[in-house]
């Protein structure tokens, strides 16, 4: 068996003949790089806030959905990254993560502690994104259009669920197909290299990755450049809640914040940690740096002014 460090992995080791996409991806004016080019560019129609030095965008689920399926009416592709606050923690932590993730397309705010944090610094982001809910918009603006979905991931048959799900919720949906990855996929050459073969072969317009960060992030970063014209979204836990394995938080837990309790008390032993021990404590920092840069990091009309970034930040267009 060979073996791949996802740190380091170099994207020609996947085999170019496996992944037979269409060559090249036509950018929409100035707003998209060439799929030839590694340095991918943000839409620049959408406003971006700094998050401890992460841009995020400001904008709405409904804009997000549109977005992407005009885009891939276009045949142009991206990534959505969905943070929360583990992610933002795990990004203001691991300079291979910041750097990892400075590739991405667009950056929609998964986590009202993002949005507190975002109005305390006085650039309130538009509301919430949450990776569930986008998926299942993405879904519905799908079956409409004709475009096909691919389903990553997941526990065991969670992904053939949650496909059989938004299959009865809008008829006409096109799933390219589903596959969960046999565990310890990611350390092996010859197993990136079957997941990059599969999904050329289903040939989908939006694939949704439900592994969990980073490990849906490296990923997708290691297929991306080779399938330009695919939207990849990184998803989570979603296929277990959209296919009924695990229940969401009631809709006014979600509006309010607490949806975090939900799942800690559906799984106190995997969360706790993050949430109690990690998220909390790191939620109040960040809210004492947003305060901060809302008083401090202004230009002399008044104007909030990022502080640098400690990477460099995907150029706009």
């Amino acid at each position: 068996m060979k073996t791949l460090d996802i740190s380091t992995f170099d994207h020609s080791q996947l085999d170019e003949t496996k992944m037979k996409k269409s060559e090249s991806a036509p950018t929409d004016g100035e707003e998209f790089s060439s799929p030839d080019d590694t340095s991918f560019v943000q839409p620049a129609q959408f406003g971006t806030i700094q998050l401890r030095g992460m841009p995020i965008h400001a904008i709405t689920r409904r804009q997000t959905a549109r977005h992407l399926i005009d885009c891939s009416l276009k045949n142009v592709g991206g990534w959505v990254v969905t943070p929360n606050l583990d992610i933002l923690r795990r990004y203001t932590r691991s300079s291979s993560f910041r750097n990892l993730l400075a590739t991405s397309t667009l950056n929609v705010p998964d986590g009202m502690p993002l949005i507190w944090a975002s109005r305390v610094k006085g650039q309130p982001l538009a509301e919430r994104v949450n990776g569930t809910d986008l998926m299942v918009d993405v879904c519905e603006a799908a079956a409409e259009v004709g475009k096909s979905v691919f389903f990553l991931g997941g526990n065991p048959g969670s992904a053939e669920k949650a496909a059989a799900t938004l299959e009865e919720d809008f008829p006409g949906l096109k799933v390219a197909g589903c596959h969960c990855p046999d565990f310890g996929f990611e350390t092996d050459i010859e197993s990136v290299e079957e997941i990059a073969a599969i999904i050329a072969a289903a040939n989908p317009d939006f694939v949704f990755v439900g592994l969990g960060s980073p490990k849906q992030d490296v990923l997708i970063n290691m297929l991306r450049l080779k399938l330009p014209n695919v939207w990849w979204l990184g998803v989570g836990i979603s296929f277990s809640f959209v296919g009924g394995e695990i229940s969401r938080a009631p809709e006014w837990a979600k509006k309010g914040g607490l949806e975090w309790f939900f799942r800690l008390i559906a799984e106190p032993r995997r969360l706790a940690k993050r949430y109690l021990l990690q998220g909390i404590p790191f939620f109040a920092v960040t809210l004492l740096v947003s305060g901060f840069e809302r008083i401090w990091c202004r230009d002399p009309q008044g104007n909030i002014e990022d502080p640098p970034s400690e990477i460099v930040k995907p150029r706009t267009a």
